[in-house]
């Protein structure tokens, strides 16, 4: 009896043993991949003088050079599910961070701004497609707890974020040499390969759910238009912060080292809202609620950085940070709106390859609109605008509807 009663047991162990490596590799896996995915665009950023003046940069390549991300995400994030069906979603992501890691140290192995520009379309596209892939890994391979990875996933992504943007200057400093401080982020995208280099040869099975999520399918569907409408307002107001935060806070009355510290610490914010807002995400009934009060501390923050006193502004600028938690629910949505992996990474690829189209003509829009009026009501007037729409597509994308059932 005892035999008959322990053998099975032993045997499921033996089964699951496998399973758990597995997902603790994957797991390691989209954690180092997530670190990488903002390096090649926040490393640059801080040693961009120094860079355009070793390589005698035109202010139009210059410029081209700060646009080239939301291009590049759009355009190879696109591409993704077409390369997934074909190489394999563990192959492809390897190959993604190879692309990183390539670019990376080819751009700072070169003294042409034309050759510079060529490796970081390189690097660029490797982020573009790990941008897509990764919510659908965490979708076919931890489908019970894809709020909870999610939230792993946008804290290792803010991490990295950060890290490349306040490391890379004083790397430059203690080499003495710009070549350094953007070549070492090279080394971690090969660190991050080495687990997807382990896992290439073990590709899970795909359902092949084109017909209910292929593009053009996407294209007539309501859901899908939202959850990008709310992806792309969110990073269209991100990128618009990004860019021109510190221009604004000075024109306020800070000086620069005071609008350098805001921005740090706004960019930091990151970090404790991505752990927050998926973990809530996945608790709650209703997510509703979490997109209007995002939405309220976006319109309050931005209301308070236009006409409050200048000794409150540090408020204000903080809680739209903290409203900067509608983009891990963004992505925490990319999940719980789709029933498989393949809608995932379809519905993943059209809302970012859309989305940061949208939000590449944010920063441009302001510029045009700041340089017209020298103030700043009008450019304020039109993020209150995209606000809005960001609230009525977010609170469509958060009510309880799948992708797959969704009418056109």
């Amino acid at each position: 009896m005892s035999v008959l009663t322990t053998a099975p047991s032993a045997t499921a162990a033996s089964h699951r043993r496998p399973r758990v490596r597995l997902s603790w590799l994957v797991g390691l896996g989209l954690v180092l991949a997530a670190l990488n995915l903002r390096t090649a665009v926040t490393s640059l950023g801080p040693v961009l003088d120094q860079v355009s003046g070793a390589l005698g940069m035109s202010g139009v390549v210059a410029g081209l050079l700060t646009t080239l991300p939301v291009l590049c995400f759009a355009v190879f994030g696109s591409v993704t599910p077409w390369l997934a069906r074909r190489l394999g979603e563990h192959r492809l992501l390897l190959g993604a961070l190879l692309l990183l890691g390539t670019g990376l140290l080819a751009r700072v192995m070169t003294g042409s701004s034309v050759v510079f520009l060529a490796a970081s379309v390189v690097a660029l596209s490797g982020g573009a497609i790990g941008n897509v892939l990764i919510p659908a890994l965490i979708k076919r391979h931890f489908p019970q707890r894809a709020a909870t990875m999610t939230t792993v996933y946008a804290t290792a992504l803010a991490v990295g974020t950060m890290l490349a943007a306040a490391a890379t200057v004083p790397i430059e400093r203690a080499a003495g040499d710009w070549h350094v401080a953007l070549g070492v982020w090279a080394a971690l995208a090969a660190v991050a390969a080495i687990p997807w280099l382990a896992l290439s040869r073990s590709e899970p099975e795909r359902f092949s759910g084109r017909e209910r999520a292929g593009t053009r399918a996407l294209v007539r569907n309501r859901l899908a238009w939202a959850v990008t409408g709310y992806f792309g307002t969110q990073s269209l107001v991100a990128y618009v912060m990004f860019g021109w935060l510190p221009q604004l806070l000075q024109d306020r009355g800070y000086t620069d080292s005071q609008a350098g510290l805001s921005m740090a610490v706004f960019t930091a914010l990151g970090i404790p809202v991505s752990l927050a807002v998926p973990v809530l995400a996945a608790r709650v009934t209703g997510r509703r609620p979490m997109v209007a009060g995002l939405g309220l501390l976006y319109l309050v923050g931005l209301s308070g950085m236009l006409w409050a006193p200048v000794s409150a502004l540090w408020v204000f600028v903080m809680l739209t940070g903290v409203a900067m938690g509608s983009f891990p629910l963004a992505l925490t949505l990319f999940a719980l709106r789709t029933r498989t992996a393949e809608a995932t990474q379809a519905l993943s690829a059209f809302a970012q390859s859309v989305g940061y189209l949208i939000a590449g003509a944010g920063p441009l829009a302001v510029g045009v609109l700041y340089s017209a009026t020298g103030g700043w009501t009008l450019p304020f007037t039109l993020l209150f605008a995209v606000v809005a729409a960001h609230i009525l597509t977010g609170w469509y994308a958060a009510g309880d509807r799948y992708l797959e059932d969704e009418p056109a």
